[in-house]
């Protein structure tokens, strides 16, 4: 799978857990995707600051990303950092 086909699978893995997220007033992005094998998201919305945020990540999207990109080892929230954590740049 190229990186272009990756990030589309991994699209599609959020694209199907999004509605879920959205009725409870929260969303999804993709961050990057390393070495073809992990991906950071950044919950959004209602998601930052649910409880079971946790939960969520691993047991609905890390599931339904790894459905689509097998290859996916693991799926990480930063949520919490700060852009310089993050390393992104405006």
């Amino acid at each position: 799978m190229t990186g272009e086909e990756l990030a589309a699978a991994v699209e599609a893995g959020l694209q199907e857990i999004r509605p879920f997220l959205q009725r409870d007033k929260g969303d999804i992005e993709l961050v990057s995707i390393d070495q073809d094998k992990f991906v950071e998201v950044r919950l959004l919305g209602s998601c930052v600051g649910c409880h079971v945020n946790q939960m969520t990540l691993k047991s609905g999207v890390e599931l339904t990303i790894k459905k689509y990109a097998p290859q996916i080892e693991t799926v990480t929230d930063i949520s919490g950092k700060t852009l310089e954590e993050d390393n992104i740049e405006l």
